[in-house]
């Protein structure tokens, strides 16, 4: 049962972009390991910069 728990709370942090940043830091470990990464607060400040700099619109 707990483990179904954490499967499900993993999840929903997925869905939501809750772990978002712990996905960066994965990333750039894996991919990148020579770069040195952004802080929390400085990847959230360049999400949201991306998500509303853009024109989200149909027409």
């Amino acid at each position: 049962m707990q483990q179904a728990l954490a499967v499900c709370w993993s999840l929903l942090r997925r869905l939501s972009g809750d772990d978002a940043y712990e996905r960066y830091l994965d990333h750039l470990v894996q991919t990148h390991p020579s770069v040195s990464p952004l802080s929390r607060s400085e990847f959230e400040r360049r999400r949201q910069e991306l998500k509303w700099s853009r024109i989200s619109r149909c027409c």
